[in-house]
């Protein structure tokens, strides 16, 4: 049939409306900044909101942790759902719109009397849910974006964007209450980034179309066996995929949570709690800055490039736990470095390990896996950091080097076979 002028000139007009991939990476990017600054504001302040409306510090650990545990865990289901449904662009929409409704809510809760708390608790719940829908798929989508880029690469500079709302989001909340005296007006502020990351992902569906279709990368549907196989936890996945989740567990398990390390700051009297949520921002500023630099080194250099990782764990408590400030903010500094490559390089291996058609799954399970190891490391800081730091470390150590022996032989080589 043959085409007419009209035709072409549509054609065309579609073609200048598309982004590239790295204008699309950077819209990515620009989703994430916007809805980090809710949900990393929210983190950051969840404790001491919770509080005010009543909380015990029981109710605030289960509410807390009960939040970590479905954002990671609930990836073991919305991962295989994703790839067997082909709806990664909704779930991701659905996972920043309960993000963005979530958040700004709890600026009511004050107001709600009694059940203040209660309707508080349940957004956090909510939010955490909408985290666990939307990051096996975003990651997906991001995996085929990057791929034209180098993946080192477009997932460092999405890792890199992402962190500026990581920074961002808590020094709001923490200016808007040292203006006010008060907690729940910033939760209404982040009403409008809430808003701006919807509508930035509605810009990035029409101007990348393609996010809709098949993956390329992918060779063959998926059969009825595996499809079962995956239920059961993304067994049919390469075994290189499972010992590089695994060594990246033990890594996580002794990468502390800035939380405990905050604790001990203040309560060691070296630092005072107004100043905590600045040396949190230089921490993500800095993971920021390693994840597009480690980003590049994966691309041109492969993953044995992940390989620093366990040593830098292993030096952060000598520093973080030192007496001097400047040693401190050094071991935070470190601490910044392994985040930043934990979110960004190490995401794109996983890709490059996997079959195309089974992103979504794979990244469900490296959260839960990693998730069980932060778990597992979170325990371990809190029954050994008050009396016991010199333990502590050496515990640490050991796990990096547990790491390090699962990452070195499964980095050799990039593959997608199984393995």
């Amino acid at each position: 049939m043959t085409r007419t002028s009209s035709d072409e000139f549509a054609d065309r007009r579609r073609s200048s409306r598309t982004w590239t991939p790295w204008q699309a990476i950077v819209g990515f990017g620009l989703v994430s900044l916007t809805a980090d600054m809710l949900y990393e504001g929210m983190r950051a302040m969840a404790g001491p909101f919770l509080g005010t409306l009543g909380a015990s510090a029981l109710t605030v650990g289960l509410v807390t942790g009960a939040g970590e545990g479905i954002a990671l865990v609930l990836r073991l289901v919305t991962g295989p759902w994703a790839d067997r449904s082909h709806r990664h662009w909704r779930l991701t929409v659905v996972g920043y719109a309960m993000t963005a409704v979530c958040v700004p809510l709890l600026a009511v809760t004050p107001f709600l009397g009694g059940a203040g708390l209660a309707v508080a608790s349940l957004l956090i719940l909510l939010e955490r849910t909408g985290k666990a829908v939307r990051s096996p798929a975003k990651s997906a989508l991001l995996a085929r974006m990057a791929q034209p880029t180098g993946r080192g690469r477009g997932f460092a500079v999405h890792k890199a964007l992402d962190q500026v709302g990581a920074f961002s989001g808590p020094l709001l909340l923490a200016g808007v209450a040292a203006l006010t005296g008060l907690l729940w007006p910033g939760f209404a502020l982040l009403a409008i980034p809430g808003a701006l990351s919807l509508v930035l992902l509605a810009v990035l569906r029409r101007r990348v179309p393609g996010l809709a279709d098949p993956d390329p990368e992918e060779q063959a549907p998926v059969s009825a066996q595996r499809r079962a196989a995956a239920r059961a936890v993304g067994r049919d996945l390469p075994r290189t995929f499972h010992r590089f989740s695994l060594a990246a567990a033990f890594a996580t398990a002794g990468l502390m949570t800035f939380g405990v390390m905050a604790y001990r700051f203040v309560e060691d009297g070296l630092l005072s709690p107004a100043a905590i949520p600045l040396v949190y921002a230089l921490g993500m500023a800095v993971a920021g800055v390693a994840a597009l630099a480690t980003g590049d080194a994966f691309d041109r250099w492969g993953p044995r490039t992940l390989v620093v990782v366990p040593p830098l764990v292993a030096v952060v408590p000598l520093l973080v736990f030192a007496n001097a400030v400047g040693l401190v903010l050094l071991g935070i500094g470190i601490w910044g470095v392994a985040n930043g490559i934990q979110d960004s390089s190490v995401k794109a291996y996983v890709a490059d390990l996997v079959p195309a058609g089974r992103r979504a799954t794979a990244y469900g399970v490296f959260a839960a896996v990693q998730g069980i190891g932060a778990l597992a490391g979170g325990a371990l800081a809190g029954a050994l950091i008050t009396d016991h730091v010199a333990v502590l470390a050496s515990v640490i150590t050991l796990l990096q080097v547990g790491s390090l022996a699962l990452l070195w032989p499964t980095t050799r080589r990039r593959s997608t076979s199984p393995g």
